[in-house]
């Protein structure tokens, strides 16, 4: 009896090895699929880590959604298995309209990966930064910038509000700022003159430069619009 015991015992050990070197030999994915956010060729700014895609892996009886998520400058960046896949935008996502594609006639976009690939997806945004300047003035930060609206008609949107933001790191947004300020849509004049300004707080530990960046809360849309993150030395 123990004779058989112990040979039992051997045989599950040998499993067990077997099954680990199986799992250890799993092919890991390999290619990288990079890109941007853009219209017109320039990128969208968005929020930090707020931002995503899906990519869905036809032929799966269980498939499940592979999240892609955009960095704050428009770019994002996933690495994948060579495979055929289904890009979607979710109607929630971003400060801008899905783009009809002309392949599918859908908004969806058929991504073949095999190899490394660099791709932009192109987006219709409710509005565009034509500048937004910033300079300092002592501590204070002063900024002027101008908005192109360019979904109109049943589509368009009004602005809610305009936010100007700095930050101690290169992540600007409303949950990184230490100030800001703030113009409701309402007492805009003109999109294309803008300007807002606020003060330095006292920063600890101290530094001598800050981030700042615009934000646009457009109506009826979650995700702001963001200017380009600038570096400010005062």
């Amino acid at each position: 009896m123990n004779k058989i015991l112990n040979k039992l015992s051997m045989f599950a050990v040998a499993l067990l090895l077997l099954t680990g070197c199986a799992l250890d030999n799993y092919e890991e994915p390999g290619s990288f699929l990079k890109g941007r956010i853009v219209y017109q060729g320039e990128p969208i700014g968005v929020e930090y880590n707020q931002v995503s895609f899906q990519l869905w892996e036809p032929g799966w009886e269980l498939s499940k959604s592979i999240d892609v998520t955009v960095s704050q400058d428009g770019e994002f960046s996933a690495l994948l298995f060579d495979a055929q896949y289904k890009l979607i935008i979710p109607s929630h996502q971003g400060p801008f309209m899905s783009i009809e594609n002309s392949g599918t006639n859908s908004d969806t976009i058929i991504v073949d990966l095999n190899g490394s690939t660099e791709m932009d997806i192109e987006v219709l945004p409710f509005y565009v930064f034509n500048s937004a300047d910033m300079s300092v003035s002592g501590t204070t930060v002063n900024m002027s910038a101008s908005l192109n609206k360019v979904v109109t008609g049943v589509d368009e949107r009004n602005i809610d509000r305009v936010n100007l933001y700095i930050s101690k790191t290169h992540f600007v947004s409303g949950n990184t700022s230490v100030s800001s300020a703030e113009i409701g849509g309402g007492d805009i004049t003109d999109i294309g003159n803008i300007t807002l300004s606020t003060e330095i707080p006292d920063l600890t530990p101290s530094q001598s430069y800050v981030y700042a960046r615009v934000g646009v809360k457009i109506s009826g849309v979650e995700d702001m619009l963001f200017s380009p993150v600038q570096k400010l030395e005062f």
